[in-house]
Formats: C-alpha cells, sequence, structure tokens
C-alpha cells in the first residue's frame, strides 16, 4: 500500500477480471497480495484463522479499492479438519482456481507448541496445512488454462536441514532450526510439485517466492511478549537492512503474475543477502534441490495429512 491507502502500482501486470485467487493469510504479505489482485480486477479468497482480522481486511481493501470482489473464508491450516473443511467448500461452489499463494506462516514460538493433529506448530502450519490446501484444492487448480500455485518460503530455507527421524523436533526443539526446516519444506514441495506436474502433462506452474526482510507481523510473539530478537528485528534491523510489507509482496506478485517467471524456480529481492532490492529470479539453497528428499517429504506428507495430491 502507498502513504494514501491505495495500492502500488500494478501496471506492470496485465488485468485479472474472470480470474479467482486464494490467499492465506490475513495480514502483511497476505494482505499486500491480496490488495493488488484486487487492484487488478481478480476475485480474491482471503483465508486465515482469525474471523475479525480477516473481515478488518476485507474492509480495507474495498476501502482501497472500490468495487473489488474479495472476500474472507475461514481456514486454519494447523488443522487437518479446518483445511478439509475450506476446501470441501471451495470444490462445494465449483468454478475455478486460477491462483494459490501459499502464503501464511509463523515464527519461531520460544516453546514448543503442537497443531490440533499433533505436529510441531510451524512444520504443520507452514508446510503441512498448504500441502494438505494444495492437494484439496488442485481438482479447481487443473480447470484453469493456467494456474499458478506460489509458495511463500524464506532466505531461512538455506539454513534448513530435512531430519526425518526428528521431523516434529520432539527430541530436540530449537525454535528457529524449526523454523528453517519448516520453510526448507515449503521449498522442496514447491520444486517437488513442479517436478511432478511436468510429469503429468500438467499446465499447472509451482513456483517459490520469499520477501526478503520484510517488516511484517510474522515477527510479532503470538500469545506471550516479544523477544528480545523481536524487538531487534523490528526495531532496528528491518528499518536498516530490510524493507516494508509492499515491498516484500513483490517477488510473490511477480511469481503469481510475471510471464518472465518460470515454474519451478524461486523469486525474491536481488540486493545484498537478497534481503530487498529489485525482485528477480534467486537461486535456491542446495538443500532444496535435493530432489530425493522432496520426493520423501512429498509422500510423507501425504501420509501424514491424509490426503493424495493425485501427482
Amino acid at each position: 500500500m502507498t502513504k494514501n491507502g491505495k495500492p502500488a502500482k500494478t501496471a506492470q501486470y496485465v488485468r485479472q477480471e474472470g480470474r479467482t485467487a486464494v490467499v492465506t493469510g490475513t495480514g502483511g504479505l497476505g494482505f499486500e497480495v491480496a490488495t493488488k489482485l484486487a487492484d487488478l480486477g481478480a476475485r480474491v479468497i482471503i483465508a486465515g484463522r482469525n474471523v475479525q482480522k480477516g473481515q478488518d481486511a476485507v474492509a480495507r481493501i474495498g476501502a482501497a479499492v472500490p468495487g473489488a470482489d474479495v472476500r474472507f473464508e475461514a481456514l486454519d491450516l494447523a488443522s487437518l479438519a479446518s483445511v478439509k473443511d475450506f476446501t470441501g467448500r471451495m470444490a462445494a461452489r465449483g468454478g475455478t482456481i486460477d491462483l494459490l499463494i501459499n502464503n501464511a506462516g509463523i515464527m519461531s514460538p520460544p516453546q514448543r507448541r503442537v497443531s490440533a493433529d499433533g505436529f510441531e506448530a510451524q512444520f504443520a502450519t507452514n508446510h503441512l496445512g498448504h500441502f494438505a490446501l494444495t492437494a484439496g484444492l488442485l481438482p479447481l487448480l487443473r480447470k484453469s488454462a493456467s494456474a499458478r500455485v506460489v509458495s511463500v518460503t524464506s532466505i531461512a530455507h538455506r539454513y534448513g536441514r530435512m531430519d526425518f527421524d526428528d521431523l516434529q523436533s520432539a527430541r530436540i526443539y530449537k525454535p528457529g532450526v524449526a523454523y528453517c526446516r519448516s520453510k526448507l519444506a515449503v521449498a522442496l514441495f514447491a520444486r517437488t510439485l513442479h517436478q511432478r506436474a511436468r510429469a503429468q502433462g500438467w499446465t499447472l506452474a509451482s513456483m517459490a517466492a520469499h520477501p526478503g526482510f520484510a517488516g511484517t507481523n510474522l515477527f510479532a510473539a503470538e500469545g506471550g511478549p516479544k523477544s528480545l530478537m523481536t524487538l531487534l528485528s523490528t526495531r532496528l534491523l528491518v528499518p536498516l537492512f530490510g524493507h516494508s510489507a509492499a515491498a516484500g509482496a513483490d517477488p510473490i506478485l511477480h511469481a503469481c503474475l510475471s510471464p518472465q517467471a518460470a515454474s519451478g524456480q524461486l523469486y525474491g529481492p536481488t540486493g545484498f543477502l537478497e534481503m530487498r532490492g529489485a525482485t528477480g529470479e534467486c537461486s535456491f539453497g542446495a538443500s532444496a534441490l535435493d530432489d530425493e528428499a522432496g520426493e520423501r517429504l512429498w509422500r510423507l506428507s501425504e501420509e501424514l495429512a491424509g490426503v493424495s495430491c493425485g501427482v
């Protein structure tokens, strides 16, 4: 958003009338992406767990984009039952989904938490819930002639390692380690979906994007006081080395909309350490290029989530 409350310019992208986008997350990056897609004429569904925040986001987008076709739908990515309920509602309404932006996430709760289904919270929210969401929406995505699934990872994925013997951090929980692992899982999923879709001859494209070091509410501590690292990030590090949520949304929009964006690739800021700067193609970390780990994670995710992506 610009200072006057209007969406940033989207003239470099073609209009999106007649296309439907699902964006997870009601604030920060999700809000910015949803606003810009609505400004381009897309039908936008904002999906999140907090009804009040979702309704507020819809109202703010409506004020910034007169005539915007946007609505909120309840979705708790940490609950597989909620994901199933959401995808069931979407299927019942029919039509197509042209853009799926797997954006919502949590970052480094100081104490290990588990989801409603017993999975480590970051793995459940950042990866497994989005995996199940994509699986449930695949029939609607495949109806589109040019669907794109954009999975939002992080620079931190480069520091992640898939410990398949302790994927839920049950033996040892370190907040940052679990976060990096969850974002590596997101990157592996994006690449594996690309590979499997190509093998099936589908037109569906799967990209990954990261926002750099963006000032979003991801740094806010949930259910407790802010940590010292959170305070340093929001008050010192982001102003010095990062950029706004609106700027962080640019790589996601590029992956969603640019004719130059290619399936299987990662997009993000190209400045110093990819923390900010002009959007461009970035390199996956070495662990995200491990196709064997990607396939193993895919099969395990289907088992844990009780879903099948059909590819």
